[in-house]
């Protein structure tokens, strides 16, 4: 069953990478089109929600943030326990090479953001925005260029993924909350743990899960703490158990069901409203500024650095080993396709530079560049791994 969910997984990740590509460049071209006028109204449009008492007008591009994007990090913290309790990271001798990677990896970039913008003119506060991997596009990316590469090496890259989200939700919880309205996050603790005493009832009904994440969402949301934090906080009370023998369990069925909608739906709409950015609004001091600079360099020097350093590292003092039937330049290409950041550098770099500030635009200037250069030297690496491979017999 492990097995089954993390290749059905692997193969939705990879298709979805072609569909937040294309979301992307038709958010670039229209933001720099005579449509420009209508993508930036439909961002900046004013949507009211009202659910009884609850009622809140915030701008599309605030919902899709943090209310579409809340459910994948639910989806993503049920891949986390998951894989914890049933998958690759619960196999204690598997787990010292993802994490120290993703660590090494979460390290190294936000050192040089953080070099690159500790003087005059530079934006320190965004330190946390290369940090993170996009899952789908590292997926897909190592699909399309290393198909017949050793499967050990897309496991490896899947599991220091979800390392790699972990410690980017905590990152998000512990540097993004600032006002925290205390009753509305008692309220929040008093549904999450609902849920969790209703994982005791194994009949419970679907639609009960589905509610009470609705309401952590709602108090998450007016407390003043990112609702990612919500959503990997509910995931964590859904039960892994089957509810009969040889059936998937309540957790799997969820994930199953949400991921396909996480993938072709929720990321590509969010990468449609977070990548668009005007060039012309950028100057060339903009373009290469220190955010910029900082975020691509991050992605595209900090992240293969820190990855590929952390598994030279284990392997030499032989604390861990290398995936099996991967080769050093496998790894490295993979390492390489781990600085593609897109999705969850577009969301982090959102709230460390809130509002439509010049920030921004400098945020998405350097998550593509540092991601596009990721994603073509990774490939060209494993590209020709795998020639020289087949070169070999």
């Amino acid at each position: 069953m492990a097995r089954r969910i993390t290749l059905d997984f692997l193969k939705t990740e990879s298709a979805s990478g072609a569909i937040l590509a294309t979301a992307a460049l038709v958010a670039i071209v229209m933001a720099n089109s005579p449509a420009d006028g209508l993508y930036f109204r439909f961002l900046e449009a004013p949507f009211t929600i009202q659910i009884g008492g609850f009622a809140e007008t915030h701008p599309v591009l605030d919902w899709v943030k943090e209310g579409l994007m809340a459910i994948f990090f639910f989806v993503v913290g049920l891949e986390i326990k998951y894989e914890v309790l049933k998958g690759e990271l619960a196999n204690p001798r598997r787990l010292a090479l993802p994490i120290f990677a993703a660590l090494g990896g979460m390290a190294v970039p936000a050192l040089i953001y953080l070099a690159l913008n500790a003087g005059a003119g530079g934006a320190p506060q965004g330190w946390p925005t290369p940090v993170a991997t996009d899952i789908a596009f590292a997926i897909a990316a190592l699909a399309v260029a290393g198909p017949r590469l050793p499967p050990a090496l897309r496991i490896f890259l899947l599991t220091l993924a979800i390392v790699d989200d972990l410690g980017a939700v905590a990152i998000i919880g512990a540097v993004f909350t600032t006002h925290v309205r205390v009753a509305a996050l008692t309220a929040a603790l008093a549904a999450l743990a609902l849920m969790g005493l209703m994982g005791r009832w194994r009949q419970a009904p679907y639609l009960f899960y589905a509610l009470g994440f609705l309401i952590v969402w709602g108090f998450t949301f007016k407390s003043g703490i990112s609702t990612s934090v919500a959503g990997v906080a509910a995931a964590m009370t859904i039960p892994v158990e089957p509810r009969k023998p040889g059936r998937p369990g309540v957790l799997q069925d969820f994930m199953e069901s949400l991921h396909p909608y996480v993938a072709y739906l929720i990321l590509p709409l969010f990468a449609f409203c977070a990548a668009g950015f005007d060039f012309g609004r950028l100057s060339l001091d903009d373009l290469f500024g220190p955010v910029s600079l900082g975020v691509a360099l991050g992605l595209f020097l900090g992240k293969p650095l820190g990855v590929f350093g952390a598994i030279a590292l284990l392997t030499g003092l032989k604390i861990a080993r290398r995936p099996m039937g991967a080769k050093w330049v496998e790894l490295f290409g993979v390492s390489l396709l781990t600085g593609i950041g897109f999705t969850m550098s577009l969301f982090i770099g959102a709230l460390a530079f809130p509002g439509a500030g010049p920030e921004q635009g400098q945020v998405r200037a350097g998550v593509i560049m540092g991601s596009v250069l990721s994603t073509l030297a990774g490939s060209a690496v494993l590209a020709w791994a795998q020639a020289r491979r087949k070169a070999e017999g």
